[in-house]
């Protein structure tokens, strides 16, 4: 319109701000919801696995994966061991015969990390899921999972840097925090919760487009490689093989190469190893790090089974590539301790409740705007239950997830899969019921529903293990003692939510 006044930079920022926001809105909490609890996804996982003893991984465990595989797998081609970090996934003991033998010489076997004893389990994904939901989705194909993951991540930094723009009194707003004000309150919890771990939030997000990197930018590598395949080999290069020689030779403990490979790489610790043509006098050990510490110069290692003495080391990545490693593990946070950790979760918190605010303020404000806020249109209806069936029903599967952990038959076929089941389940059925209820009722219904699912998890968990809250504090078993103050403490905070718009219902 001629002489129409264009908006300023700040008002242009406003409304990139809010769409880059809105538009993937629901899928970045996911991403941050499940991400967050990959910070103890370890601690998770020994949760899930109540079977398994107390503590980390020790030596006993591979002493004890040695002399398993010499008394059952002697004849075999390969032994493979993967060992867990923090103690919280098994270790997993497997080997196989040569090519075109059958399955009589072939096994696996499952220890406890922290005894060594051969231990059977129940059928679970433990905290490997919820983390890899976060960036893999589920029942997506990997490659439509992770291009939408990095669009909405690129969305987010944007939000990130136009929300720093448009909030030019954000640091004092961060000291503002009204309730029961409406509109305001909700912008106030927004403008707390990004700025209390802005640093966090610009670094995860970032840091996580750089580990999905050539996802959606891929034009590096078809500009100089023919395939994806050709560049996997340049960065990946494959490592020599070593022929067995037919004269059998005793080998080192499994221990004390793997003392040997740590020493290799500074104190680094073994993730994995695999003893190829094992008794032979060319038999080979090969190791695999940890991704538990910055810098670890060669992640993997091949030493001779026999004495020990280093055959191959993995060469020393470009600055290209050490740089991405670097950008991965500040984004996992593996090599953090459990300061840092928790940390790394509560700022993770935040950003779920900055997402969460956001996509509710989006809704308040607009209700506002509309010629009749008591009778909005079908759209604004829609979105509105959306927000609840989004925010609200992952928190309340995750807590089924526990459940079933607990409740599911222990020789259940595909159990793993039925856990997961039972979160989308339940997930679906809150969107179900949300989408047949006033919203205000529903936010209510949902939030108490979901604060009784976590009371259930500690009250379940001492009806049918051995380490419900009291026995774990008596042991001084903080894993299971904090898992279960951790689900309290969750359905404390819904049930707070819950309460709190309940009273402002009554009281309107």
């Amino acid at each position: 319109m001629p002489g129409a006044k264009s908006p300023g930079f700040r008002q242009s920022m406003a409304a990139l701000h809010t769409w880059v926001g809105l538009l993937p809105g629901w899928l970045l909490f996911l991403i941050f919801l499940f991400g967050t609890t990959a910070y103890f996804q370890q601690e998770i996982s020994r949760w899930m696995r109540p079977e398994m003893s107390s503590g980390a991984l020790s030596m006993k465990a591979l002493a004890a994966a040695d002399t398993l595989l010499h008394d059952r797998a002697g004849g075999a081609q390969a032994w493979t061991v993967s060992l867990p970090a923090r103690g919280g996934q098994v270790v997993r003991v497997s080997w196989e015969g040569a090519e075109g033998e059958g399955p009589e010489n072939e096994g696996k076997a499952t220890l406890d990390p922290a005894t060594g004893r051969d231990v059977k389990v129940r059928d679970t994904q433990g905290g490997n899921f919820l983390y890899r939901f976060h960036y893999d989705l589920y029942a997506v194909p990997r490659l439509w999972a992770r291009s939408l993951v990095c669009v909405a991540a690129l969305a987010m930094l944007v939000a990130i840097l136009s929300g720093v723009v448009t909030h030019k009194k954000i640091f004092a707003d961060f000291f503002t925090l009204r309730f029961g004000k409406g509109q305001r309150s909700w912008l106030d919890g927004h403008n707390a919760t990004a700025v209390l771990a802005l640093p966090f939030h610009l670094m995860i997000t970032y840091t996580g487009l750089a580990a999905l990197l050539f996802t959606i930018m891929p034009w590096a590598i078809s500009a100089n490689f023919p395939t994806r395949a050709a560049y996997n080999d340049v960065v990946y290069p494959d490592a020599p093989e070593y022929p067995a020689a037919g004269r059998p030779k005793p080998m080192l403990p499994l221990t004390l190469l793997a003392q040997r490979a740590q020493a290799a790489w500074d104190g680094g610790h073994v993730g994995g190893l695999t003893i190829t043509h094992p008794g032979d006098v060319q038999a080979t050990a090969s190791f695999y790090a940890q991704r538990d510490r910055l810098g670890i110069p060669a992640p993997r290692l091949i030493l001779s089974a026999i004495d020990g003495h280093v055959l191959y080391r993995a060469p020393a990545e470009g600055g290209a590539r050490a740089a991405q490693d670097v950008m991965i593990l500040l984004h996992l946070g593996t090599f953090a301790d459990t300061a840092l950790r928790w940390l790394y979760f509560v700022s993770g918190v935040s950003g779920t409740a900055m997402v969460g605010t956001g996509l509710v303020l989006w809704t308040v404000k607009r209700r506002a705007r509309l010629p009749d806020p008591a009778r909005p249109h079908f759209g604004f209806r829609l979105v509105e239950r959306l927000n609840i069936a989004m925010i609200v029903g992952p928190m309340a599967g995750i807590a089924a997830y526990f459940l079933a952990n607990r409740l599911l038959p222990l020789d259940l076929a595909e159990r793993g899969a039925w856990e997961i089941d039972c979160l989308f389940l339940t997930w679906g059925a809150l969107l179900f019921w949300t989408l047949l209820r006033p919203a205000a009722r529903a936010w209510i219904e949902a939030l108490a529903l979901s604060a009784l699912l976590y009371a259930l998890v500690p009250l379940v968990n001492a009806l049918t293990t051995t380490h419900g809250l009291a026995a774990s504090l008596l042991a001084g078993d903080w894993v299971f003692a904090g898992f279960d103050f951790m689900m309290l403490a969750t359905s404390a905070t819904l049930a707070f939510a819950a309460r709190r718009l309940a009273t402002r219902k009554v009281r309107s």
